[in-house]
């Protein structure tokens, strides 16, 4: 069993807004990314999506509910096929955990879409 330092995974990369991957269980993978700005209108169709702030701020938008503002320590659950936009603002770390066949753009493809995610070293 290994164990995971949240500090050190961070420290060990600097991109925004390309998840890395931390550890896997039943399915389902625990993604470290750093967030800055927006990122993109997106929605995942098939699965939930949550969002927890390690460090930062990260606003969750949605298109029809109230927007959820993250503090560090906080997270929040995005249900399947609900469009949302993340924005980071400062800067913010966040660990995301949804099933490993999720892609960070959902269904949409843009520049931001990460096609093969890079494991933490």
């Amino acid at each position: 069993m290994e164990k995971v330092s949240l500090a050190e995974a961070f420290d060990s990369f600097d991109e925004t807004w390309s998840p890395r991957l931390a550890g896997e269980l039943n399915g389902q993978a625990v993604k470290l990314a750093k967030a800055d700005g927006e990122f993109v209108w997106h929605q995942h169709e098939d699965a939930d999506e949550l969002f927890l702030v390690n460090a930062g701020r990260l606003r969750i938008e949605f298109r029809e509910d109230d927007d959820v503002v993250l503090e560090e320590g906080e997270f929040a659950i995005v249900p399947r096929g609900t469009e949302h936009l993340p924005v980071a603002e400062p800067e913010a770390e966040i660990l995301l955990f949804e099933p490993s066949e999720t892609r960070n753009t959902g269904d949409v493809e843009t520049d931001e879409t990460v096609t093969d995610l890079a494991r933490l070293d």
